[in-house]
């Protein structure tokens, strides 16, 4: 009968028999079981994350499971407990990880990045940390990078330290909390400027507030926002209609 498959999207570590998994291997004879304690043994790093699954079982009724994981970008906010990265990552942070957590995205992404070990592809996970606006251990990503290149973290990336303590993890959340309400207070502030800039220039092309804007370093995102396209200009009086060409006047 050769090969069959079947897909399926399960929570991290917590695969039951019921459907979709059971109804769905029972027809195979393979034991069910097994490829649950394999599924949940294969995601238990993805926990309160829908992961996609493969299982794949053999004539013989043996079975191979794999794992589909979500994009690196996907794992940090998990880890950092943020919907979004930054708009403007330079300035702009939005959570602060520790060098673990790092670890633990590149482990679970390990057969998809491109590093040839583990440090490589630790140092991968913090060039998108650095794209986000996410900082580890207080720094941005390319600095990080720098202290690996140094020695620094050899241990902990060696040894593939991912679990954090209860006291580490509430430093965690503090600094997100803290981090968070420092960007609504940096954007109610660009937003009341952005504002008074707008209203200063009011009857100004675009062009030249958006310039003005970009002057005092307003994030380009909340100029969009803030700052109306302009409008179409409207075709003269007697002008033929668009994709018409106006007839010749008459002698």
């Amino acid at each position: 009968m050769g090969k069959q498959s079947i897909d399926a999207l399960v929570e991290g570590g917590k695969a039951t028999a019921a459907p979709p998994l059971g109804p769905a291997l029972g027809p195979l004879g393979v034991n069910i079981g097994q490829v649950i304690a394999e599924i949940n043994r294969k995601t238990v790093d993805f926990k309160g994350m829908q992961v996609p699954v493969k299982v794949i079982v053999n004539d013989d009724k043996s079975f191979t499971v794999t794992v589909g994981t979500p994009p690196v970008s996907a794992l940090i906010k998990k880890e950092a407990g943020i919907e979004k990265g930054s708009g403007n990552p330079l300035t702009d942070k939005v959570a602060d990880l520790r060098i673990e957590n790092i670890i633990k995205v590149a482990k679970m992404k390990s057969d998809s990045l491109l590093g040839r070990d583990m440090f490589s592809k630790v140092k991968e996970v913090l060039g998108t940390c650095n794209s986000m606006g996410v900082m580890v251990g207080g720094k941005a990503g390319v600095e990080v990078i720098a202290e690996i290149n140094e020695g620094k973290y050899k241990e902990e990336i060696s040894k593939m330290k991912t679990e954090l303590s209860a006291e580490e993890l509430k430093t965690l959340e503090q600094e997100r909390k803290r981090l968070q309400e420092e960007l609504t207070k940096r954007r109610a502030e660009f937003e009341s400027l952005a504002k008074s800039i707008i209203e200063k220039f009011a009857g100004q092309p675009r062009g030249v507030i958006k310039s003005k804007l970009i002057e005092a370093k307003i994030p380009t995102v909340l100029i969009e926002e803030l700052l109306p396209a302009e409008k179409a200009a409207a075709p003269a009086v007697g002008a033929a209609p668009a994709g018409k060409t106006a007839a010749p006047a008459k002698k």
